[in-house]
Formats: C-alpha cells, structure tokens, sequence
C-alpha cells in the first residue's frame, strides 16, 4: 500500500506505518511522529583539534499525516504530508548543507492514484515510493528525516511466481521555502531528469529469490549530458529452504556518459550467512563484501567511477554514512540476536579501503568527498564499528539505540589529519 512507508533497513526502527480504525469502509487514515537525538565527533572532517559545526548534538523531529481512499478495489488514491525538522543544531537549518537534515515545512510526501489490482495489474501515477531489491540502487532512504520520493508514473504486472514493474519517474528535490518538486513539475530546472527501469523478480527458482534489472538515467547539465544504463542481477537465498544459510549475491555493470564524458563501471555484493533458527535467541552470523569500481584518471575522458543512482545506503556500508557503493572495497562481518522477542541486537564491524587513490572517497550520497583526490595515498579508509538495540516497547511505539565508532586508517592520516570519529543516537518512533 503506497502510503505504508517502507520499514527501515536492519538496525533501524521499523517506519511501515499502521492504520487508524476506519472513518468508513473506504477511508483510512495514517500518523507517525519520530524523534531521533544525535551527537557525532569528528565523522565529517575526522580532525579532532578545533570546534567543526558538525561536532554537535541535535535532535531530528518529523511528522507525517496522510489518508487512503479506495471507493472500488481497482482504484485507490493516497495522500500524505510531512513536517521536518532539526534543531539544537549549530550547523545551517538548510537540509543537505554540511550534511544538515535541516528544515521542512509541512510539505507533500506523497500523492498517487491506482487503478486495478496492484498483486496483478496495476498502473500507479503520481509522487510515490521507489524501492527495489536490497535498496543498493533505489530506495527511500527513510532513515533520514525527509528520506525521498518520486514523481512517477509506474506499471506492475503480476503472476504466481513472478513480477514485473516499469517505472518513469523524476526525484524530489527538497525546497526549504517553497513546494517540494521534481523536474517533471518544476519547469525552471534545467536539468530535465529523468530517471526509468524496468525490474523482474521470480521465485521460480528453488530456494531463492531471483532479480534482473535495466535502470536508465538521463540529465542535462552545462557540463555535459548524463545517459547511461545500469544492467543487474541479484540473487537471494531463503534461510528458510535452506537449512538456516543464506546467501545474496549482486551484480551490476553501467555504460553510457556522465556529464558528456563515457563512462564504464561496475559493481558486486557478495554475502553469506547462518540463521540458528531453532535457538531462542534466533542468533544469525555473516560475512560480506561489497565493492564498486573508480576512476584512476580523472583527466582521461573516462569515467570508472560507479553510480550509486538513487539508494538507500544507510546502513549496508555502515552507520555513520561515510561510504557510498562507489570507488569502494567494503568487508562485513554481522552478528545479529533476539534476546527478547520485541528487542533485536546488532554488532557490525567494516573495513574501508578505495579501489583507486586516484579517485575520490565519496560519502553515503554519493557526491560529497571526504578528502581532495590525492593518488599515491594508501587506499585503508579504516574500520566502523556500529552497535544497534531495536526495541518495540508497545504496539505502536518503537525505540532505537545506537553507538557507532570509526578507526581512522593510512588513507586519513597521507590525506591530512586522521583522527577517530563516533557516533550515538536514540530514536523514537509512534506509528498509527
């Protein structure tokens, strides 16, 4: 359901909202309200001398109201506004400056209309959620305060064992002072995006679910256009079927141009893991590695860097959002227990390095850059360290504890300073 918003990622408190009673047989009607405090040291510029604004504490606040109205079951229509907000904060209230959440007054999340049966055929149109597969390449990224959705147009087509969707669509962009648009409605913006895929998922194959994907993204921009395609497969094993292991394996190679210059890169994630199934505590342990190909030579004409396109990267390359699926070699070990059936914990250590010095260390959005491009450098990032306790404390109310630590490594300390970062937090969420 469109205005069920997409549970967070694991070590995240679940955000899938719950429906109010029904006003009548064809209304309903939906409430979350989160807040989430923060205190980080030294992730944004990893020097421990001076007063950086973003060594700070703040709180995040966000509110969300919506209402569904389906008169017939082929035609559904979804509204719902958000209010966010950062404050105690000495950094910009300007969302994504300095890395700020920053404010956003109430504004439109979502708004969409469907018509026919969205578990066969179903055409969804208007702003709305995108989320595929692991989320490595699109998703919502509800973990921040005014995470992301898409004007769009979307057709699903379902069968027993398979589905199918395509999708052209267009991102928000947030506007602190005025409507929340995409480049579809905003007809200033030069930058005309457009960004459209088709993904096909089958479970026809034992034990496993099994994806293919074809996304497309074009912009304009005076430096030169961006066209280029990103074709993948990811496959995913059922810990179920198969005895307590699981496994996910991911590929994705991209061709084209990126700011009029050709581009060729690629990426994979590699995991494995047991689930103790029958143990009370359902104790589960697994390795991980992910990486995504640079650019060693930026004055080429060529591109190597991998897009990260539009994913939800908080936190499979760790918590503190330090690393995006680009110019990366990313290893994970996981440990995960229920010691209680409403509390989940979670222990994750990373390792970081760059594929190639020559190019930049981009941060979780994929554009930022930790450091200028320094070739030569050794390419160890460092280690993350990130602890989560997930707790469901009543029905409607959900609590989230968090403390992750960075270990500055060689990379740090040719490129400047090199000193080690932390990060805590505790969020609570109500859902109604």
């Amino acid at each position: 359901m469109l205005i069920s918003a997409t549970a967070e990622n694991a070590g995240a408190a679940d955000t899938a909202m719950t429906i109010l009673p029904q006003a009548a047989d064809t209304v309903r009607f939906n409430f979350q309200a989160r807040l989430r405090g923060e205190l980080r040291e030294n992730v944004y510029d990893f020097k421990g001398s001076g007063d950086a604004v973003t060594d700070d504490q703040w709180l995040l606040h966000r509110i969300r109201l919506g209402i569904e109205w389906q008169p017939a079951e082929w035609f559904r229509l979804a509204v719902q506004g958000q209010d966010v907000r950062e404050s105690f904060s000495d950094r910009a209230d300007l969302p994504l400056k300095q890395g700020a959440e920053g404010d956003d007054a109430f504004d439109l999340r979502l708004a969409s209309v469907e018509l026919g049966d969205p578990k066969q055929l179903s055409l969804k149109l208007g702003r709305q959620v995108l989320g595929y597969g692991d989320e490595r390449l699109v998703g919502p990224l509800e973990w921040l305060n005014f995470s992301r959705t898409f004007d769009a147009m979307k057709l699903h087509y379902g069968a027993q064992d398979w589905w199918l969707e395509g999708f052209v669509s267009s991102v928000v962009r947030l506007h602190e002072s005025k409507f929340n648009n995409s480049d579809w409605t905003d007809t200033q913006n030069g930058r005309r995006q457009l960004f459209s895929g088709l993904y096909f998922s089958t479970t026809a194959v034992a034990a496993q679910i099994t994806d293919a994907y074809a996304f497309h993204l074009h912009e304009e921009a005076p430096n030169g256009s961006t066209d280029f395609i990103t074709l993948g497969t990811r496959m995913k094993g059922d810990p179920l079927k198969l005895k307590g292991w699981d496994y996910t394996l991911e590929f994705a190679g991209q061709a084209g141009q990126v700011h009029g210059q050709d581009l060729n890169a690629y990426a994979w994630h590699l995991e494995g893991g047991y689930h103790w199934l029958s143990h009370a505590w359902k104790p589960r342990l697994a390795l991980e590695y992910s990486f995504g190909s640079g650019d060693g030579d930026a004055a080429d004409g060529q591109v190597g860097t991998f897009q990260n396109l539009f994913p939800t990267n908080h936190p499979p390359y760790g918590l503190m959002d330090t690393m995006a699926w680009q110019n990366m070699h990313n290893l994970v070990l996981r440990m995960a227990a229920q010691p209680h059936p409403k509390v989940k914990t979670t222990l994750d250590v990373h390792g970081f390095w760059l594929a190639d010095t020559g190019d930049a260390w981009y941060r979780a959005n994929g554009t930022t850059q930790v450091r200028p491009i320094t070739p030569g450098a050794r390419n160890h990032a460092g280690v993350e360290i990130d602890l989560t306790v997930q707790a469901k404390l009543t029905q409607h109310l959900d609590l989230l504890l968090g403390y992750s630590h960075f270990v500055a490594g060689s990379y740090l300390e040719d490129t400047g300073r090199g000193d080690d970062a932390d990060f805590a937090y505790l969020m609570l969420t109500l859902n109604y």
